[in-house]
């Protein structure tokens, strides 16, 4: 393929920058062969034009496709090279928040100095298992691969961890001990991995500090072998260590720390147990104070040295040694502060008493002379004599400070050890996974002899790094069977051997070292004699003859020469080491003992022992000569030695490695500095892994994703059956170059660049694609459009025309209708016209005669007037004269009146100021307006009144009229016959005048009265409007009120309606988490339990032989004794005899809440006693009464009587006997209060149980014969009840001859007087009874007028108060009123529970003993009695053939019943041929049975046994599903049957009547309920998890990897580590095999017979498990995160509902399970761009954490071009959005959670007495009953 196919037009490249290292560009135009200068468009906008180098002529490196970018694995990348790589880290770290990356082998972490989530024990528990392929890149897949391969592979392991300082090395490999600490467990009780990971903390302290790059640096390498047994769980470690770098105990450069154990030491010396240290502040001390930063932001010293202490605590390093240790360091400090002065040039002494000096001493227990002499001398010897010679200054100073790393070195190893010692395992080491935390490749301005010796074990590592992945490489071609041909990789063997060969760098050293005048310089020019000009890696710096420079595979690395020697020398003077061992402190010569005990600072074998399974160094000869000069080795050769063992080591592992990248220097979160990364990437070998990848076949694809993949390349005849025979067609038609890829047996191998061609071919084959279907659809669109756009022309055209037609139509009406207009408008002017004319002649016509008229008129007119004047003229003087005639009458007339007038007038004035008297003494009557309604009633009344007075009188005064009327004419009539009778006349006249007055003052009257009735009728109207006005001012204050009630009735209802919800989901959820407390400590203990059954086992099996006389108890046995006891609560009297029979062995104090219910049930005793006696004295009372009433009784009811009294006083007798043992025991109890005197077997424990066994048996006696009284006399009264004798007197008659016939008679006259007795007694308790009933109606009426006249009050009250405050008043009060009657009838309501239960359980008890007698009495009687004794009729007890559902067997058959029923039942045969439950009815009938016989020990173990057997069942085969299901549906229908027949009312609602015969009636059986419920849940969460076992291994494969609908998502390139196949190959799990395992789990239930609802829990519990499962992956998968992919997982969920629809298990819970997986392929498949989305994904995703969906918007990775990335700006919007929601910070679900379980009561229809036994069971020793 020729480069100008790959450089095209906008290909984009990366060009070298000195800033960003390299940046990216696009080409502006294609590239030809021959072109000297690209064209290039960078990002930022600039266009550049870049030159390409003439020599060699090489062009940029290509850029991946967008689609590559963000990989897990830097292999996958299409071109792989040093921008690729730089750019792939730094997208997934910046952008998606992600640290880990793999780079083939090696896995690469950037530090991102900031605590992320992802280390939790979910993250663990979610890596545990998987294959390295399938999750994201983690540091515990490392450690699991590492763990997996040690298992699978049986070989030792290695993960080596590398980096600079403050990379995160120490870190990486903390999480991976922590990692294998949890998944293996330890074999043994002493928690090893809690030591393992204790280590880590002493570790640190002694070993790390604060440096410039890194607050936590260790400054030693360090190689944990972690050891495995053969069940591969932890059994102890061990610990080598490298250079320590000793020099930063007396030196740290600016800004740096001593080690933190000094600054711990001195933030504690406050401590009491530290006062003997004489410690003070860190700037105290020279050696802590050098780097002038003792402090580190964010650490508190002190709680670090508590934390310390507590490691070294846990390791078993006692107190003693720790303050050994603490003092040792603080002598380190205190002699750091020693100082000298001068003498002279070449001696020096120590100020006398010196403080420093002298506490050095007192801790270090040594002489003060004589440390402070050799501090300033030392001794030299010769072959004849030795000298003592004094010291400088200078020489002192270094010889104390050579001194303090001595001891600390010494110390450090010392410590190393005992950590070592307390790690170590007794038990056989069978394999072991090592963790290399060392240092990785330095280089600094000043590089001395600790550097030189890093960059030395780097190029060591370097080296077996670089073989292990050529061996890799060549494993896989070789595997593949492709031609091998050798790959140039760079070989660091010659950097080697510069520094370890012969003559070598470390050579030359050792022998400087051993000449007498040896020096730097020397040691220099040795250096450039031997190695300049020879060696092509050794060079010499050019303005310097003190260093040298050597080439190393990451860098060049220029060494500074002083202090070389000294530091491989590490020279200290041989007295002080003297003066130390001879020291008082026991501790401090131990740290100096001979070398071959002590532990040297670089030894390889620290721990005195040599790892069973690892391959041991060889043996070097003359090696026992050499021990005892180990101490004349130097620092490098035993630096060198110790690692050739360590390469031994590792050769002999298989490792796996980590690097560790430090992103940038100043220690910023998420901050990636390029240079930084790209010199740390070339340093660690990332870079190289790369160059080896791309320099053979990089890219592998198998030949089904590469036929997925590349699909739409290939034509439908290029698709064959055969896949690989198609691949190759369509290879060598796509891909002309046959070198280019290689066909291997599974794999096709492709070079640098070709995957990358092949995407470019298959996005433009997509993009041709894409643009066909825009081109249709845009035709298809525009054609549309057209078509509307033509159909909608020719209708605006029809509507055109047809306006214009209906517009010239409108024309030719108007001007026909102008045409007609025009014509009537001439007619009309015309007409007019005329009409003008004629008018005027008719006016002028008129005018002309009415002149005439006028003139004629006016000539009638004045003659007509003459005579008028002359008519009105004599009329005025006739009326002038009459006028004056009358004038003088009239004034007559008005004096006469005017008299009369004011005579009036004085009578109404009177009246008047009668009135407003009337009124002023009724001032303010409006105010009153109840009074003043009635004022106004009482006023109309008389209104009314009033008005009848007038019209009787306007009656009168007419009938008057009408009289006089009558004798008017009368007397007109008889005027001519009474001429004479004039005398008579005049006197009618009087009368008449008299009348007259009379009518005319009734008028005055009748006016009067009128105007009274009208002013009271506008004050009464008035009256009216006002009150109208307040009473519709009232009422609509009254609605007002009335609305704000209803509104606050209805707040109040509202709020507490919903503090009821919130109340009751709260409880609701307290309820769900104390029943899962409950229920995990269920487990915890059934996982205790088993663990001890396994300690056992293993007990015996390691003791061989038992001790004679010894016999075991059996274990079931002590621990039922232990669990299924009784508890200490008393509920029934029947109970006290179960419950005293405890072993007398067992000695355990009485507990006193045990002695108070005791006492409490005493007194209940006594009551029940007292309440027996009342009843026996009323029917001594009610047998006295009758006996006066009948003294001619027969003598055979007083025998009765007399029994019956006789029966009393027994009674009595025996009370009284009862009450004294009660005070017996009271007083007993009373006296003797110590605490010894409660325990069992104590005096007064043992008279408290035999005085309450005695009590409830007499108590029982006592009841029993009570009742037999009772029931004798209710059989009598039934037995003589009368017959209806006056209906039938045939019928009696001859009864009565029958009874004369035999005789008899006497005893039916006897009959007759007991029924008349018995009718007499029934009539006076009716009568009492309606006394009673009638004094109660009186009291609750009585109760009632109380009440009703508190509410007035309270009414009162209340219409005083303002309107707020009444509401509220009556609100309180209706509260307060409603809380007194709940309380009441919740009083009342346990007063007749409490009843019912006790009447309940004596009527069983007495039921009992009735039958009995009553069949002891039919047995008694004669045949012949029962035909001839009418009267008593006596039930005769028919022989039952039918069986009453129970099974006897034998006390001895009980061991053969369990183990055929429970311990050898196949549930297959069971459940396919049987009725469900089967084993546990059979139980239940056992059960019965034992009941029925009143026999405790049968009971207790029967039941025991099948709780043991169960359980042994379970453990051999609980891993089996149907045995597990089966086992928990029988033992729920167990407890089901016991509460169904346990003769609670609550259970017995649905039995039928047969079903309540057969409840148990002797024994309450409810804490061995209890006892079965918490077995069930124990059965149930074992099947979860046996369930969840079985589904484990499909979830991931069937509902994320699989590809229901097929073609939807592509395969994208993967690299070196392949995640698991999403195409169903033969043995892969796909969706249907999760439905078909889900069938298989639900007709096994179903067949089984398993409640409905413990089914939904079931179903819920494994929906729970498979939506928690899945979404964990896909949080951790970021190939799974795509469009695609989310519609597959919504397609898997819609076909789990389906599932659920089709078994009717919608409503079980099971599908909101699911909401989370729900929203998060809803989340993978929205838009996500703007805000809108942003706010629509808030609102959805309602069910997700923010820290889940922000995890899968940073994981969502686009699988074809055509899609795009999520934005960083979206995600920090949905942050920002979700910053408010209080949601756990947890990402991934707890796929262990098991939600709590319950068992709704679900009774059997099935009868017990129908059910028959199969012979297949063996259950032929068992009989029905």
């Amino acid at each position: 393929m020729a480069a100008s196919e790959l450089y095209t037009k906008f290909a984009r490249v990366w060009i070298p920058d000195p800033e960003e290292v390299w940046k990216s560009a696009e080409l502006l135009k294609d590239y030809k062969p021959g072109d000297k200068v690209l064209l290039l468009h960078l990002e930022e906008g600039k266009d550049l034009e870049y030159r390409l180098d003439p020599k060699t002529k090489e062009l940029p490196h290509l850029r991946n496709p967008d689609i590559l970018v963000g990989e897990n694995d830097l292999t996958a990348l299409s071109y792989l090279h040093e921008p690729a790589v730089l750019h792939n880290l730094r997208v997934r770290f910046i952008d998606s928040k992600l640290i880990y990356t793999y780079c083939g082998i090696v896995l690469v972490a950037i530090n991102p100095y900031e605590q992320l989530p992802i280390y939790g024990e979910d993250i663990i528990n979610a890596y545990s298992g998987q294959n390295m392929g399938d999750m994201d890149p983690h540091i515990f897949a490392v450690a699991e691969e590492a763990y997996k391969q040690m298992a699978r592979d049986e070989r030792n392991q290695s993960i080596i961890v590398s980096g600079e300082s403050g990379a995160g090395k120490t870190v990486s490999a903390k999480y991976a001990m922590r990692y294998f600490a949890t998944v293996s467990g330890s074999a043994s009780e002493a928690n090893v991995e809690e030591k393992v990971l204790a280590s880590n903390p002493i570790m640190e302290s002694i070993g790390n500090a604060k440096t410039t790059r890194n607050d936590n640096s260790s400054r030693f390498g360090k190689y944990i072998e972690i050891g495995f047994d053969k069940r591969y769980r932890i059994i102890g470690a061990n610990m080598r260590t490298y250079l320590l770098e000793k020099s930063r105990v007396v030196f740290q450069a600016e800004e740096e720390r001593n080690y933190h154990i000094f600054y711990q030491l001195c933030a504690s010396a406050k401590l009491p147990e530290f006062k003997m240290l004489r410690l003070g502040n860190a700037n105290m001390f020279h050696y802590t104070k050098q780097g002038g930063s003792p402090v580190i932001e964010g650490v508190d010293d002190a709680k670090e040295m508590a934390h310390t202490r507590q490691a070294c605590t846990l390791l078993g390093i006692s107190e003693s040694y720790q303050m050994g240790i603490f003092r040792i360091l603080a002598g380190i400090l205190h002699l750091g502060n020693v100082g000298f002065t001068s003498r002279d040039s070449d001696s020096c002494t120590i100020p006398p008493k010196h403080e420093p000096l002298s506490i050095f001493c007192d801790l270090m227990g040594v002489d003060y002379e004589e440390m402070c002499h050799w501090l300033c001398h030392r001794k030299l010897a010769t072959a004849t004599e030795t000298y003592i010679k004094p010291i400088s200054k200078l020489q002192a100073t270094n010889a104390r400070d050579a001194l303090a790393k001595h001891i600390y070195a010494k110390l450090f190893n010392w410590i190393v050890a005992h950590v070592n010692r307390a790690l170590h395992s007794a038990v056989k080491q069978h394999s072991f996974i090592g963790v290399l935390d060392i240092y990785g490749f330095e280089t600094f301005e000043i590089n001395s002899f600790e550097q030189f010796c890093i960059n030395y074990a780097n190029e060591k590592l370097q080296q077996q790094f670089n073989m292990h992945v050529f061996k890799l490489e060549q494993e896989e071609y070789m595997k593949e069977q492709i031609p091998w041909t050798l790959i140039d990789f760079y070989d660091n063997q010659p950097c080697i051997n510069l520094i370890e060969s012969k003559l070598g760098i470390l050579d030359l050293l050792d022998e400087e070292c051993k000449m007498p005048k040896g020096t730097d310089d020397t040691w220099a020019q040795k250096l450039y004699n031997t190695h300049m000009n020879k060696c092509a890696l050794f060079e010499k710096p050019r303005l310097s003859n003190k260093a040298f420079i050597i080439q190393h595979f990451a860098d060049k690395v220029e060494y500074q020469c002083e202090g070389f020697l000294e530091k491989n020398k590490d020279t200290v003077f041989e007295e002080q080491i003297k003066v130390l061992k001879s020291s008082k402190f026991k501790m401090l010569p131990e740290l100096f003992q001979d070398d071959e005990k002590a532990i040297s600072p670089t030894s390889a074998i620290s721990s005195g022992r040599t790892p069973l399974t690892r391959t041991p160094a060889k043996p070097t000869k003359g090696r026992a000569a050499q021990t005892a000069k180990e101490h004349k080795k130097t620092v490098g050769h035993q630096f060198r030695n110790s690692l050739h063992l360590l390469m031994e080591t590792l050769n002999a592992t298989t490792p796996h490695y980590v690097r560790c990248i430090k992103p940038n220097d100043f220690k910023f979160p998420f901050t990636f500095d390029e240079k930084r990364a790209v010199q740390q990437l070339r340093a660690c070998g990332v870079l190289e892994t790369i160059r080896i990848s791309a320099a053979g076949f990089p890219s592998r694809w198998t030949y089904q994703e590469f036929f997925s993949r590349y699909r739409v390349l290939m034509k439908q005849k290029d698709v064959l059956g055969d896949r690989k025979q198609t691949c190759k067609n369509v290879l060598e038609k796509l891909i002309l170059d046959k070198d280019k890829y290689q066909f291997g047996k599974t794999k096709i191998f492709f070079r640098a660049g070709q995957v990358a061609y092949l995407e470019k071919l298959r996005a433009d084959k997509l993009r041709a694609a894409c643009i066909r279907i825009q081109k249709t659809i845009r035709g298809w669109l525009l054609r549309k459009k057209y078509l509307r756009m033509r159909k909608a022309a020719i209708a605006v055209q029809r509507y055109v025309r047809g306006y214009q037609a209906r517009c010239y139509a409108k024309f030719l009406r108007r001007t026909k209708a102008a045409t007609i207009i025009q014509k009537y408008w001439r007619m009309y002017v015309a007409h007019k016209k005329y009409k003008i004319k004629r008018a005027a002649t008719i006016v002028l016509q008129s005018y002309l005669r009415g002149y005439l008229a006028r003139n004629r008129y006016r000539k009638i007119f004045r003659e007509h007037k003459a005579v008028i004047i002359q008519k009105w003229v004599r009329g005025w003087l006739a009326r002038t004269y009459y006028k004056r005639s009358m004038h003088a009458i009239i004034y007559l007339q008005c004096c006469f009146r005017r008299m009369m007038a004011k005579r009036e007038l004085k009578k109404l004035k009177i009246e008047a100021r009668s009135v407003e008297r009337y009124k002023k003494l009724h001032i303010g009557m409006e105010n009153k307006i109840m009074q003043l309604q009635r004022k106004v009633d009482e006023q109309n009344k008389d209104y009314k009144c009033l008005m009848e007075k007038l019209t009787s009188l306007e009656g009168i005064y007419n009938s008057e009229t009408e009289k006089l009327r009558s004798d008017l004419e009368r007397l007109q009539l008889s005027e001519e016959e009474a001429k004479t009778a004039t005398g008579r006349v005049l006197s009618l006249q009087e009368e008449i005048a008299k009348l007259r007055k009379v009518l005319e003052q009734t008028q005055s009257e009748k006016k009067s009265i009128e105007e009274r009735a009208d002013r009271y009728k506008q004050e009464t109207e008035q009256l009216v409007s006002v009150l109208k006005e307040e009473n519709t001012l009232l009422k609509q204050e009254k609605e007002a009120l009335n609305h704000l009630i209803v509104e606050q009735a209805k707040e109040m209802t509202e709020t507490m309606e919903k503090k009821l919800v919130e109340e009751t989901k709260q409880l609701e959820l307290d309820l769900n988490d104390e029943r899962l407390r409950y229920q995990n400590l269920l487990n915890e203990f059934s996982r205790l339990e088993e663990r001890y059954d396994d300690l056992k086992e293993e007990m015996t099996l390691m003791v061989n032989v038992p001790k004679p006389g010894h016999k075991r108890t059996d274990s079931t046995h002590s621990s039922n004794e232990s669990e299924y006891t009784f508890s200490s609560e008393i509920a029934e009297t029947e109970d006290i005899s179960l419950r005293t029979e405890e072993p007398s062995e067992k000695k355990v104090p009485l507990d006193m809440s045990l002695f108070l219910k005791l006492q409490k049930r005493v007194t209940e005793l006594e009551q029940e006693k007292q309440v027996m006696q009342d009843e026996l004295d009323r029917k001594e009372e009610q047998v006295l009464r009758s006996k006066a009433k009948e003294e001619e009784r027969p003598q055979i009811r007083g025998a009765e009587l007399e029994y019956e009294s006789l029966k009393r006083q027994e009674l009595e007798s025996e009370n009284k006997k009862l009450k004294n043992e009660l005070n017996e025991l009271r007083k007993a109890l009373s006296e003797k209060s110590a605490p010894e005197v409660t325990a069992p077997g104590a005096p007064a424990y043992r008279v408290l149980m035999e005085q309450l066994t005695s009590v409830s048996e007499e108590l029982d006696v006592r009841k029993e014969e009570v009742l037999i009284l009772r029931s004798q006399l209710v059989s009598q009264k039934e037995a003589i009840q009368p017959k209806n004798t006056m209906t039938d007197s045939t019928i009696l008659l001859e009864d009565v001859q029958k009874m004369k016939d035999k005789g008899e008679i006497a005893q039916a006259y006897i009959g007759l007087k007991e029924t008349n007795r018995l009718l007499e007694s029934q009539l006076q308790s009716q009568k009492r009874s309606h006394e009673n009933e009638a004094e109660a109606l009186r009291g609750e009426i009585q109760s009632l007028k109380e009440e009703n006249n508190r509410q007035q009050q309270l009414l009162a009250q209340n219409l005083q108060l303002p309107p707020e405050a009444r509401i509220e008043a009556s609100l309180q009060h209706e509260i307060t009123r409603l809380t007194n009657e709940n309380l009441d009838l919740m009083e009342q309501l346990e007063k007749q529970d409490k009843t019912v239960r006790k009447l309940k359980k004596q009527l069983k008890v007495f039921a009992k003993k009735i039958g009995e007698l009553e069949v002891g009495q039919m047995e008694n009687i004669s045949p012949g009695q029962i035909i001839d004794e009418p009267i008593r009729p006596v039930n005769i007890p028919r022989k039952e053939k039918d069986f009453q559902g129970m099974l006897e067997y034998k006390k001895e058959d009980e061991q053969k019943l369990v183990k055929n029923l429970i311990l050898e039942l196949k549930p297959r045969g069971v459940a396919v041929n049987l009725i469900p439950g089967l084993p546990a009815y059979i139980l239940f009938m056992c059960v019965r049975h034992a009941d029925y016989l009143n026999d405790d020990q049968k009971v207790r173990s029967l039941l025991t046994s099948t709780i043991n057997s169960i359980k042994k069942v379970l453990k051999k085969r609980g891993d089996d599903f149907e045995t597990v299901s089966f086992w928990l549906s029988n033992t729920c229908r167990f407890l089901h049957c016991l509460k169904q027949y346990s003769g609670e009312e609550g259970f017995m609602k649905h039995n039928t009547a047969r079903q309540n015969e057969h409840c148990l009636t002797n024994f309450d059986l409810a804490e061995y309920r209890q006892v079965l419920s918490d077995l069930a849940i124990q059965i149930y969460q074992q099947l979860v998890r046996v369930l969840e076992n079985i589904l484990q291994p499909m979830i991931v494969s069937g509902m994320l990897e699989h590809e229901t609908i097929q073609g939807v998502s592509g395969v994208k390139p993967t690299g070196l580590r392949k995640r698991t196949s999403s195409i169903a190959d033969e043995g892969t799990y796909t969706l249907d095999s999760i439905l078909r395992q889900l069938n298989s789990f639900h007709s096994v239930m179903c067949q089984h017979g398993m409640d409905p609802e413990l089914i939904k829990q079931v179903v819920k519990q494994m929906f729970y498990i498979v939506g928690a499962v899945t979404l964990n992956n896909l949080l951790l998968r970021k190939d799974m995160c795509s469009w695609s992919k989310g519609m597959q997982i919504r397609y898997n969920v819609s076909q789990l509902e389906e599932w659920l629809r089709d078994k009717n298990l919608m409503n079980s819970g099971a599908k909101e399970t699911l909401e989370p997986l729900i929203q998060a392929a809803q989340l993978l498949q929205v838009k996500k761009k703007t805000d809108d989305d942003a706010e629509a994904i808030c609102s959805m995703c309602n069910a997700l954490t923010t820290a889940q969906i922000v995890k899968v918007l940073n994981l969502y990775t686009p699988v074809n071009e055509f899609e795009e990335r999520v934005s960083v700006s979206f995600i920090r919007t949905i942050q920002l959005r979700l910053r408010d929601r209080k949601d756990s910070p947890q990402l991934l679900m707890d796929a262990k959670h098991i939600f709590p379980v319950t068992f709704p009561f679900n009774p059997s229809s099935l009868a017990l007495e129908t059910i028959q036994i199969p012979a297949s069971l063996g259950l032929g020793f068992i009989a029905r009953v």
